[in-house]
């Protein structure tokens, strides 16, 4: 069991498979793997780096995904299907899920750096786990997700 759970025993369920993931998790995974991302940059470690980053979105995502049931909560009755689409690693599916695509296309309609960081992300799929990229995707891909002014987690942190 790592340290962070036995400081926080009210979590631990939530790292357990199959078990109820909170907002304030997802938050805390989000954070988590933004830092992550980072440390393999600076040992050029590429593939890790790019993975991790992409990662903080869907994590952040789906804690604004669990706003949005908080907020709506009989999208469970209104949408069969609802809880299991959640089960996706899909950018984009994940800000449907949210209600945040209009929301996005606003923003990113006012501010184009905030689009371009937006399409840089909506290229990130889990699968590239199992791949190898280059310097300059993952340290696009870290800038598009980390930028204080216009980067991806800040915008999701916003709706979180």
């Amino acid at each position: 069991m790592s340290d962070w759970i036995k400081s926080h025993p009210e979590s631990e369920s939530a790292n357990c498979e199959g078990a109820e993931v909170t907002r304030t998790e997802w938050q805390r995974i989000a954070e988590e793997r933004v830092l992550d991302a980072e440390a393999p940059l600076d040992k050029q470690r590429w593939g890790a780096a790019y993975y991790l980053a992409g990662y903080a979105v869907e994590c952040g995502l789906k804690a604004c995904v669990v706003v949005y049931v908080e907020r709506n909560a009989d999208v469970v009755f209104r949408e069969k299907r609802f809880s299991e689409a959640c089960w996706t690693h899909d950018i984009e599916k994940l800000v449907s899920l949210a209600g945040l695509r209009a929301q996005r296309d606003a923003d990113v309609a006012a501010n184009t750096v905030l689009d371009d960081n937006w399409l840089i992300v909506k290229e990130w799929r889990e699968s590239v786990r199992y791949q190898t990229t280059t310097q300059l995707k993952a340290e696009k891909l870290f800038q598009a997700v980390s930028d204080i002014a216009n980067g991806v987690l800040p915008w999701i942190r916003n709706h979180w």
